[in-house]
């Protein structure tokens, strides 16, 4: 029998697929309108999908290779924008190393050493290693870009690959969870944008990011938090009221870790991250919300069910 991450899949398949032919009518039936950027999209879309539904369906090993690989990829474009000190490159590569080390303690589920070897013995590691360098100019402003990279791409991603060694509870397997809290990651930040194109009038954080609007935050937060509720008793062990309570907690941390990615590319001065992902930009521009939401999820569950 298919089991409700099956449905859920094969659900997010059908909407692609509509996408798609809808969108291939349109540039048919108006071929003088620019429909690149939304084509675009929908073809990135697709390689999001099938590389997270390999993730969620294959044996544990294999799936921490592909978050690894994940975190890999959003470490390097956060390095490639980030100004780093040259003589920081062997630093650097040591930061490179924690990231399979990381995905070692998640693979096994060790816990105490997941939770900590990044934000203590890491943080504790790394200037270490700087002042063997010599180098003085700059070390507080490099270290300090170096540890924050590792904890938004490495430490906090992370929490969502854990998610899939907890253990089977009510029926409820950790993929289940990765597909609940990543779905409603992603409609919530559709839905803002949705909301706050049609209604939108207000700016929530002008100085931060001009587009979002205050509708939209408010519109995402309803639709996450009526489709967490929806959800929740087919993909998670979690009441009703513990779903709608993780709907508020998605939607609005992940509005949160959206401008927070923002201030810190309005600070270096670029619009995106990279352009890795066709109509979206970086791997950042769609990882930035998770960076909020998986870890704070993640804890949330596992202290209410685990």
């Amino acid at each position: 029998m298919l089991s409700p991450l099956h449905f859920a899949f094969a659900t997010v398949l059908a909407v692609l697929v509509c996408a798609s032919t809808v969108t291939a009518g349109l540039i048919r039936m108006h071929p003088e309108r620019n429909y690149l950027e939304l084509r675009l999209r929908i073809q990135t879309w697709w390689w999001l999908v099938l590389p997270m539904l390999a993730a969620l369906t294959m044996p544990s090993r294999y799936a921490m290779v592909i978050f690894g690989l994940v975190s890999f990829l959003a470490f390097k474009e956060f390095l490639s924008i980030a100004p780093t000190r040259h003589a920081d490159r062997r630093v650097l590569l040591l930061a490179y190393l924690a990231i399979p080390v990381q995905y070692l303690w998640v693979g096994i589920a060790w816990y105490g050493m997941f939770i900590i070897f990044i934000p203590v013995y890491v943080f504790l590691l790394l200037p270490m290693r700087m002042v063997l360098v010599g180098e003085t100019r700059g070390f507080l402003r490099a270290a300090g870009t170096i540890q924050w990279g590792l904890m938004t791409t490495v430490f906090s991603l992370s929490h969502m690959a854990y998610l899939l060694m907890l253990p089977t509870t009510r029926g409820v397997t950790g993929a289940m969870l990765v597909f609940y809290l990543v779905a409603l990651t992603q409609v919530n930040d559709v839905a803002q944008y949705l909301w706050g194109k049609a209604f939108g009038k207000h700016q929530a954080a002008p100085t931060v990011s001009p587009n979002k609007t205050l509708e939209g935050l408010l519109g995402g937060v309803a639709t996450t938090t009526f489709l967490a509720w929806l959800l929740a008793p087919w993909l998670t062990p979690m009441s009703a009221l513990h779903a709608t309570l993780a709907g508020l907690l998605i939607s609005v941390f992940g509005y949160i870790g959206d401008i927070v990615v923002s201030a810190v590319k309005r600070d270096i001065g670029v619009k995106d991250s990279g352009s890795l992902l066709p109509g979206h930009g970086g791997i950042l521009d769609r990882l930035d919300s998770l960076t909020y939401t998986a870890p704070l999820f993640f804890h949330y569950i596992y202290y209410l069910y685990y």
